[in-house]
């Protein structure tokens, strides 16, 4: 007899990784691709006998399916999706599908900046710390994979809006929203009331055991979380507020306050700079205290952490010049973070796919720190319309490589370049990582 069917739209990581933890469940499995499938992966499906398509999506394999999981990298609005949930056949992410096969403690961290740091910083407390736990999701690994191969007691799961889109019954012992700044608003029909819904999902199956963590000084999130209904506990971060069932900063210390008790943790010492990762800090830190771990060992994971890669990552100082990789920023709130941070006179490197930016928050800031700007994408004009008249230097290039080699000429001495492109990289580069890689490849070629 075989096994229920279950069709995987995109052959990216949550593909290949839904596939390995769907064939381990007697699942009968066919991936299909809209694009081009690598041989690697090719040869994995062909090792797991799962059969897979690329290059087109042929609707009549599908039908007789019991689950389509949806790769988050796919919109809901293509005319696909739409035929198979005419069908009656349930599209779920891939977060949902491995949820249901493991009976681990999950924290789940979304939001629009700061999730990936969140996450690893929250990762490294609980590893530091001794717990059997693996950091995956929307970060690194795919958390089927994980489920699959390994069955940890404890998940860390950086999630996307997208893969919280496509949930039924997920439900974090713990979830995390750090902020929700206008971001995708492509896929959300321009509706930022659509996109807050969807970082809400987080929460939807929480029960009176489970905790909301939220920053209490993101005035949207604020009010969209005193406004739903649910029976889980909220506890707010950030640096407003002061009442049980918080957490802030007092003195350099975070200070974590719950029904139970308040712990205060010296931050003095804390590597990462900038309000924005206090905020991640604090957020991580509760997480951890909510589990029960000492404030000794969170302040030493704190201590010892070192960033995400592609964030604020320094790279090299060239004749007094510090360049400075931020490719991860891939939208506005995130560069306004980044040029927050800036304490000299500063050449910014910005441009890509714009997402439906809105530039007008960042006026001030160029004002004040950026000498000169240049374009990296495709199409630059909605950069150049928004920063014209009020920079003195503009400069359009096409190449990484042409855009250090400009930037090192146009800084002077104790000034940086920074690239920080508050765009999506799919106009020249693969992704973030490839074009924070290159960055860091033609800084060391000056």
């Amino acid at each position: 007899m075989m096994g229920e069917k279950i069709v995987i739209l995109g052959a990216g990581e949550s593909g290949k990784g839904t596939a390995i933890l769907a064939k381990k469940k007697g699942f009968q499995v066919f991936v299909s691709d809209q694009g081009s499938i690598s041989q690697p992966t090719k040869n994995l499906f062909d090792r797991l006998e799962v059969e897979w398509e690329e290059n087109t999506h042929t609707l009549s394999k599908m039908k007789d399916a019991q689950y389509i999981m949806k790769s988050p990298g796919i919109s809901q609005a293509i005319p696909l999706v739409q035929s198979l949930e005419a069908f009656d056949i349930p599209v779920v992410s891939e977060i949902e599908f491995a949820s249901k096969y493991t009976n681990a403690t999950l924290i789940g961290i979304t939001g629009s900046n700061g999730k990936t740091t969140t996450a690893m910083l929250t990762y490294q407390i609980l590893n530091d710390a001794g717990f059997d736990v693996t950091l995956a999701g929307n970060i690194g690994k795919s958390f089927a994979k994980e489920v699959a191969e390994n069955d940890s007691q404890f998940y860390v799961l950086e999630i996307s809006s997208f893969q919280l889109d496509n949930i039924v019954n997920f439900s974090p012992h713990i979830g995390v929203i750090t902020n929700i700044t206008p971001d995708h608003l492509d896929r959300y029909n321009d509706d930022f009331g659509q996109y807050l819904k969807s970082k809400l999902c987080i929460n939807e199956n929480q029960t009176e055991r489970d905790f909301l963590l939220f920053n209490g000084d993101d005035p949207e999130l604020n009010t969209a979380v005193q406004n739903i209904i649910t029976d889980s506990q909220l506890h707010q971060f950030g640096f407003q507020n002061k009442n049980t069932n918080t957490t802030y900063i007092e003195n350099d210390h975070i200070v974590i306050e719950t029904q139970k008790n308040k712990t205060m943790i010296d931050t003095m010492e804390f590597s990462l700079k900038g309000r924005h990762n206090l905020l991640n800090a604090m957020a991580a830190s509760t997480v951890a205290h909510l589990l029960e771990v000492s404030k000794e060992t969170i302040r030493e994971s704190l201590l010892n952490f070192k960033g995400a890669p592609h964030r604020l990552e320094p790279v090299l100082k060239i004749q007094n010049i510090r360049y400075i990789n931020d490719s991860k920023a891939t939208n506005v709130n995130a560069v306004y973070f980044a040029l927050e941070s800036m304490s000299a006179p500063t050449v910014w490197i910005v441009g890509g796919v714009d997402k439906g930016n809105d530039y007008g928050m960042l006026y001030p800031l160029v004002r004040e720190k950026v000498k000169a700007i240049i374009c990296l994408g495709v199409d630059n004009q909605k950069i150049i319309d928004a920063f014209q008249p009020i920079t003195d230097l503009m400069v359009e290039t096409q190449s990484m490589k042409e855009a250090v080699l400009i930037a090192n000429k146009i800084a002077q001495k104790n000034e940086n370049v920074l690239l920080s492109p508050g765009c999506a990289s799919f106009d020249l580069f693969q992704n973030y990582e490839d074009r924070g890689n290159q960055f860091k490849q033609a800084v060391k070629e000056l």
